[in-house]
């Protein structure tokens, strides 16, 4: 008897057209973010060829699925969706050399991996996509994660950190979290105008491989207390108690890190006297001598920084970072500095697991 519903077999077909190409596109994606600068956006541009095309004539061959799989559907969809929204943004603002709307389509690189996340409990390549590439060979850590996320407990949290809203976070805590032992925590902080909702994806993929519960806060205004009243150390405080509370966390192994006017924040927050964090991870940050002389000495004093700064950075020189180290290291603090040559005013992905590694050394 023949039927015209769709079957498991027309779904396996489906996802192994439709999966190479998405997940291709997502990571062309990182890979822009990762080399951006403007005089060579063309050249990255024209580097990653056009994934988007691909995975456009993918999902126009894409057939029907079975209504108990329209979730796994939808999500797909909504992946694929936002990455070609973040490739039409981009080809737009290189026909309009407006820098400032590259920013606005990476955005949507962002919603890509949030609306994909979820199926990486599913489909094993979907999983590797989130994993240090390092590890993705890993099949003890890829079975440990492996399970669907413990509502409440791990996967991904949002509170009060929708779009447009300020002063909320979201929580990442690994799906092979036990809380028979106090995990390190990081706490990333967004650029100027940006979120923590977004920032996450900055940071999922090297706590999800290598064990750490991750925060990415919003600031209460347009950015980070920078100048003025701060209402965002209570911010973070307050926040950080709340997931203390229902997480074991490692007192000694407290990150506060962050990007651009985030970084900066690093310095605001993190040296005061009574910082709860034992540990500074600026990146791609702005710098005065005056912010290691109003510090708290004893606070500097011993404290393990990690500075990370691109020579081709063209919003902050990296003078400004070389600055920092001086005056932190004689200050007293224990200071790591990683000048990256081909970083621009980006987010260096891939020093992250590095930064991992000494936070659990130090």
């Amino acid at each position: 008897m023949c039927s015209d519903q769709p079957t498991d077999g027309v779904v396996v077909d489906d996802l192994v057209v439709l999966l190479p190409a998405l997940l291709r596109s997502i990571e062309a994606l990182r890979f822009i973010s990762r080399y951006l600068d403007p005089p060579e956006f063309p050249a990255i541009l024209q580097a990653v060829g056009a994934p988007d095309e691909e995975l456009r004539a993918a999902r126009a061959r894409l057939t029907p699925w079975p209504g108990r799989l329209a979730d796994v559907r939808a999500r797909l969809d909504d992946a694929g969706d936002a990455a070609l929204a973040a490739f039409t943004g981009l080809r737009e603002a290189q026909a309009d050399s407006n820098f400032r709307a590259v920013f606005r389509a990476l955005r949507h690189a962002a919603r890509a991996q949030e609306a994909l996340y979820p199926l990486a409990a599913k489909l094993p390549p979907v999983s590797s996509l989130f994993l240090d590439p390092a590890l993705q060979d890993d099949a003890d850590l890829q079975a440990a994660l492996a399970g669907a996320p413990r509502r409440g407990e791990t996967g991904i949290l949002h509170v009060d950190n929708e779009p447009g809203s300020r002063g909320g976070l979201s929580l990442y805590v690994p799906e092979n979290y036990k809380a028979d032992r106090p995990w390190p925590l990081v706490m990333a902080l967004h650029g100027g105008s940006g979120n923590g909702r977004t920032f996450l994806w900055n940071w999922l993929r090297d706590a999800r491989s290598h064990g750490a519960i991750l925060v990415a806060p919003t600031a209460t205004g347009p950015t980070w207390a920078l100048m003025g009243d701060d209402s965002d150390t209570p911010n973070l405080d307050r926040i950080l108690e709340f997931v203390r509370r229902g997480w074991s966390i490692d007192p000694g192994r407290l990150l506060l890190t962050g990007l651009s006017d985030g970084g900066t924040f690093c310095y605001v927050s993190g040296l005061r006297g009574g910082s709860p964090f034992t540990h500074l991870a600026p990146i791609a940050a702005s710098f005065h001598p005056l912010l290691a002389a109003a510090a708290d000495a004893d606070r500097i004093r011993g404290l393990p920084i990690y500075l990370v700064h691109g020579r081709l950075d063209w919003m902050f020189p990296v003078e400004l970072a070389r600055q920092a180290q001086a005056s932190l290291a004689a200050g007293g603090a224990t200071v790591t500095f990683r000048e990256i040559g081909d970083l621009s005013h980006c987010y260096p992905q891939e020093e992250n697991p590095a930064i991992l590694a000494w936070l659990r050394r130090q």
